[in-house]
């Protein structure tokens, strides 16, 4: 290969063969069973990275059916949300943790975005004809349960529209460079795009955590669930920006104030 051959096609890895396509990606019937709970204020604030601020006690536990989404496939995740401040006083929400069952939305997700995604496996489904059921199993071990009134009561489809489409994500991406070091350390933000919603519904919900080493979710321990939402939507996953550079703390300044 010659070097412009490579400078021209180098997007992903491995570079013969990318896990994944090029962003933007296309997201039809995503199913999101959404559990908020109360935690520990302590705990948040020792995983929350700055410039972003706790915004409450407040966690949403996800698991998130995507049967079809372009690039990437059929798939599910399960993790935690936590609900932040940026340094304007803006709103939004910070991805804690991520656990999924394919391998192209990992990759990718880490390598684009900075999603904090590791291999698990979760599951969304109708237990029993009247049970949204949602688990997470780490290898054998179960981590994460939660359960919701099948479709209760209707939620108004506008407003849960505009929560997901108007509010920032934002990630801690981390590269390393090849002596182990970072290379990349950034604090990203991003919008999901083109967002409509099919159907939204609350009801009464539970949620258990468990630990375990290698997938800590019960580090955030669940003090008392306020809601439950079950959403579906169609929507785009777009590119993201880098809102603070951890390496070069003065280009933070520099994007604010064109922000």
């Amino acid at each position: 290969m010659k070097i412009d051959q490579i400078r021209k096609n180098a997007y992903a890895m491995p570079f013969h063969n990318p896990s994944y396509p090029k962003p933007p990606f296309r997201f039809v019937n995503r199913e999101y069973f959404i559990i908020s709970y109360e935690t520990d204020l302590d705990a948040l604030q020792a995983v929350v990275p700055e410039p972003l601020r706790v915004d409450s006690g407040l966690v949403h536990y996800e698991f998130i059916r995507m049967p079809d989404s372009s690039g990437f496939g059929d798939y599910t995740e399960s993790g935690q949300v936590i609900s932040v401040v940026d340094e304007h006083g803006n709103k939004g929400s910070y991805t804690h943790a991520m656990y999924l069952d394919d391998e192209g939305p990992i990759a990718g997700g880490r390598e684009i975005w900075g999603f904090p995604k590791k291999l698990a496996t979760p599951r969304l489904s109708v237990d029993g004809r009247d049970t949204l059921l949602g688990t997470l199993d780490y290898g054998t071990q179960r981590i994460a349960t939660g359960t919701m009134g099948y479709k209760f009561r209707e939620l108004d489809i506008e407003t849960e529209r505009r929560k997901l489409a108007e509010t920032p994500n934002f990630l801690l991406k981390v590269v390393p460079h090849v002596d182990g070091s970072a290379r990349v350390c950034e604090l990203v933000r991003f919008y999901l795009r083109d967002v409509s919603v099919l159907g939204a519904w609350e009801g009464p919900a539970a949620l258990e955590l468990h630990a375990h080493a290698l997938a800590p979710v019960a580090d955030l321990p669940v003090k008392r669930v306020v809601g439950a939402r079950h959403i579906i939507s169609n929507l785009t996953l777009d590119i993201g920006e880098v809102v603070y550079d951890y390496l070069e703390p003065t280009e933070y300044v520099k994007l604010a104030a064109n922000d």
